[in-house]
């Protein structure tokens, strides 16, 4: 019967047929039931997506080469030289680094996910409150931020990666300098 679940003749069935949402009397009717048999078997393949939908986002799930993109949706950059677990974690990681945006804390995470090791990071801007009028301001003329990570052995991590990340996650006026070093 055609409209049983499974596959028959390589062709994808779907799970809850057009005709068994009819009226009873319209069941019946063979010419209904043929034309509904052919829209099921435009629609099951749609339909099986559409189930399965949710495992290309989640970045656990998702079939490995789709994983830059779905990084470059949620503006994180990848290292086609990282090993798949970690670009799985990386991207997993998102909604940490956002949290923390724009921000010395959010950068050391990041850094902190993507390389595993150490990160140590000096920056030259400052805030202070004062009462009294004309005090002084914190803080260097230049901002300039510097960024230290030590690798563990083994790291696949290049120093481009690291640099690249530093670049896009601190504000554009910001000279930055990146030490690796693998221990």
């Amino acid at each position: 019967m055609s409209s049983q679940n499974g596959s028959a003749n390589g062709r994808v069935r779907t799970a809850r047929p057009l005709v068994d949402l009819l009226p009873g009397v319209l069941q019946e009717d063979d010419f209904t039931r043929r034309m509904l048999d052919g829209i099921d078997d435009v629609l099951a393949p749609v339909f099986v997506y559409l189930d399965g939908l949710d495992v290309y986002v989640d970045p656990r799930l998702c079939p490995e080469d789709f994983l830059p993109w779905l990084a470059g949706w949620v503006g994180m950059l990848l290292d086609e030289n990282w090993p798949a677990e970690q670009q799985r974690a990386f991207v997993a990681s998102a909604w940490q680094v956002y949290r923390y945006c724009g921000t010395l804390r959010g950068l050391q995470r990041e850094l902190a996910l993507l390389t595993a090791g150490e990160v140590e990071i000096a920056e030259t801007g400052a805030v202070t409150v004062s009462t009294t009028p004309s005090g002084t301001i914190p803080g260097e003329d230049y901002p300039r931020l510097s960024v230290r990570v030590t690798l563990p052995e083994g790291s696949p991590i290049s120093e481009k990666s690291v640099h690249a990340l530093v670049a896009a996650s601190k504000p554009a006026h910001v000279v930055h300098q990146v030490e690796v070093v693998r221990s």
